[in-house]
């Protein structure tokens, strides 16, 4: 039997691409100053000083820190459980691997890992779609086109078996 392979046909557009990254960067923004206000408070109610203070003036470093962190508790259990992102929930786009099949949480952690080296959203100039993409093998696509080109693809190849 002939193994599926998704087409270029159904790989997401880098528009689509673009909108996913601009709002899981809201979304992660979102995520990181609402734990900061949950640690802020906490830290007012038992009295511990300085906590504010500490949040207004991180170095660029501890930013980055903070951001990659975000980036892994955001994309690491979304992307495990769904293969979505909620980028990727309103632009109706789903990540797979290159057979159609869910990627295994391994794929996704290395895949959260390469997004976070700092010039990964740079890679995406290129046609091949960015480094968290090529180094884990996974491939963005726009799921109702997938689903479709992979029922027929299945279908045509379940003619004539009965014979």
């Amino acid at each position: 039997m002939e193994k599926y392979v998704i087409s270029d046909v159904v790989i997401a557009s880098q528009g689509q691409r673009f909108l996913n990254y601009l709002i899981d960067f809201i979304v992660q923004v979102l995520l990181v100053l609402f734990i900061e206000l949950i640690i802020i408070l906490i830290s007012n109610a038992f009295g511990i000083a300085g906590v504010e203070e500490y949040f207004e003036n991180t170095s660029r470093i501890e930013d980055f820190l903070i951001g990659a962190i975000a980036c892994l508790i955001y994309f690491i259990p979304m992307e495990t459980l769904y293969s979505r992102s909620i980028g990727k929930y309103i632009t109706g786009t789903v990540v797979v691997m290159e057979d159609g099949t869910k990627p295994s949480a391994q794929t996704i952690l290395a895949r959260s890992f390469w997004r976070i080296v700092p010039f990964d959203a740079f890679t995406f100039l290129g046609s091949n779609g960015g480094w968290h993409d090529t180094k884990s093998e996974t491939f963005v696509v726009r799921k109702d086109d997938f689903e479709k080109e992979k029922e027929l693809f299945f279908e045509i190849h379940e003619i004539g078996k009965d014979i």
